[in-house]
């Protein structure tokens, strides 16, 4: 594990560094969650789960999390008036948790103003996609109708505009020619299970800066110059 520093000045406690307390929001089976909760446990990411919340009562990730030991709660955005009312509540549920930063993991609804508010900079998600192409949904499909020779995934922290804000790290992998949007699919979410732990680690760390719109990485080593061509 790397050294501990606060990142930004959120954790700054006194001098005091703690291991981050991070929600994690899921609307289906969660498969990103459990790869998080895997490297939390393997000692790779310095956090505590301290709730999994679902827009979705039902969601399969829901009972999984709670067969694990991880606390849970769920209720329907259908039924609250507005946006921003259903997302107030998920706040206090979160905050009431103790929680710190947040981990989108399939959550498929778009976040209120208030939300992001209450978690500045510290929302993250993970698209299916190279970001900043292929915003939105459908990627896989998009990718292969614009014949792009690689697709991937991207972290990035949330902002107010659909799937931007600043990226902290991507994975790519190589478009063939038989590919359909499913196998795409699938090719593309064993990296996604790779690298959301590491951008948690990195955040935890306290390695993650933004300056200028753009994240920093301290202490990374160089890249080497290497690059990925396909074909």
């Amino acid at each position: 594990m790397l050294p501990r520093r606060p990142p930004w000045t959120w954790f700054e406690t006194g001098g005091d560094l703690v291991t981050i307390r991070l929600g994690i929001l899921i609307s289906g089976r969660g498969s990103n969650m459990m790869s998080i909760l895997a490297a939390i446990r393997r000692g790779e990411i310095d956090a505590e789960v301290s709730l999994v919340f679902s827009n979705r009562p039902k969601a399969p990730g829901l009972a999984w999390a709670r067969a694990e030991g991880l606390p849970t709660a769920s209720f329907s955005h259908l039924e609250y008036e507005s946006r921003e009312a259903f997302d107030e509540a998920m706040v206090e549920q979160l905050k009431n948790a103790g929680t710190e930063w947040i981990a989108l993991a399939g959550f498929m609804r778009i976040l209120s103003p208030r939300f992001l508010d209450a978690f500045p900079g510290r929302i993250l998600n993970i698209h299916p996609a190279l970001l900043p192409s292929f915003k939105g949904t459908d990627t896989h499909q998009r990718a292969l109708d614009t014949g792009v020779r690689l697709h991937g995934c991207t972290v990035h922290i949330v902002s107010p505009e659909l799937d931007g804000g600043p990226i902290i790290c991507q994975a790519a992998v190589p478009v063939q020619d038989d590919d359909t949007a499913d196998s795409l699919a699938e090719r593309v979410l064993v990296q996604e299970h790779l690298l959301y732990p590491r951008a948690l680690a990195l955040a935890a760390s306290g390695q993650v800066r933004v300056e200028g719109g753009r994240v920093r990485i301290d202490d990374l080593p160089a890249a080497g110059g290497q690059a990925l061509i396909w074909p």
